[in-house]
């Protein structure tokens, strides 16, 4: 009776670290749902410019055409009268064309400020991230962006000590930078990732490195709601085991680099998300309108 209840404390206490996995499963999907929708967009950005180049091209000609025509234009009509009409009816299509192509140039530049302007938030948050990170080095603590998306990534030896998952002063300080940046940008969101490398795991209640990991993102996420006053509701915990390594777990060297915390900042872009979806729906570039 006592193992039982001792097995049944042991699980309680692993359930209690672990996150949601529906939690984590939807920021998954959402982030996929709206990194397909961005690479469409991109896919249908290149075409419409591709289009205009080439509409630009034949409206080149047609204006060289039109100036040819209004040069002879006198001439012409003495000789042949039904011209004047013919000439006229060009005269107006060309003013349409003109106009759809001045309309899609619209539309283009509307698609290209949002992609702009998400842009600009991430270097905006990237500056910010480095600026209050920049004393420290390369290999402990890396900011990047990829596809959209701003990843603070934290070494374990300055987040922890060797097969534990409490926070270690110096990484408090660390950590205290970060949130000091992600206080001051309320629509941001983000998920606090645990990783190690491929050696097995095993102490206490915790049972292999999908613990360890979990462990490690939940005691950061701790650290920032507790002693930085980071909103909890903005923050998802998640252990990735060893199955996202950065390199091969072939060396040390190469195991310690995949031992590591990650931080992936999600900005609120609904409303440039929204401005892509109806961009795609404008006839302009050829969306259904609907």
């Amino acid at each position: 009776m006592k193992k039982i209840v001792l097995g049944t404390l042991g699980i309680a206490l692993l359930l209690g670290s672990c996150v949601s996995q529906k939690k984590y499963a939807d920021l998954e999907a959402k982030h996929k749902e709206t990194q397909d929708l961005l690479n469409s967009a991109t896919v249908k950005l290149n075409d419409c410019l591709d289009e205009k180049a080439t509409a630009t091209s034949k409206m080149n000609a047609l204006e060289e055409q039109n100036a040819f025509l209004k040069a002879n234009n006198q001439e012409l009509i003495n000789n042949m009268g039904d011209l004047t009409t013919l000439t006229a009816k060009g005269a107006e299509n060309l003013e349409k064309s003109l106009e759809s192509l001045r309309e899609k140039d619209l539309t283009i530049r509307k698609l290209q400020d949002a992609v702009t302007r998400r842009d600009s938030v991430n270097l905006s948050l990237v500056q910010s991230l480095k600026g209050v990170l920049g004393n420290l080095d390369d290999e402990d603590i890396e900011v990047s962006v990829e596809k959209g998306v701003v990843f603070v990534s934290i070494s374990d030896k300055l987040l922890f000590r060797s097969g534990s998952y409490n926070v270690t002063a110096e990484a408090k300080q660390v950590l205290g930078k970060v949130a000091k940046v992600v206080n001051n940008k309320p629509d941001f969101e983000f998920l606090v990732e645990g990783h190690t490398d491929n050696v097995p795991y095993r102490k206490g209640v915790l049972l292999d490195n999908w613990d360890l990991s979990a462990k490690r993102a939940t005691s950061v996420v701790r650290i920032l709601q507790n002693d930085f006053g980071v909103d909890p509701a903005r923050m998802t915990a998640a252990g990735r085991s060893y199955y996202v390594p950065l390199v091969s777990n072939d060396s040390s060297a190469n195991r310690g680099k995949n031992r590591r915390t990650r931080i992936v900042v999600l900005p609120k872009l609904d409303q440039f998300y929204s401005m892509i979806e109806e961009g795609m729906k404008d006839p302009a570039i050829g969306g259904s309108g609907k």
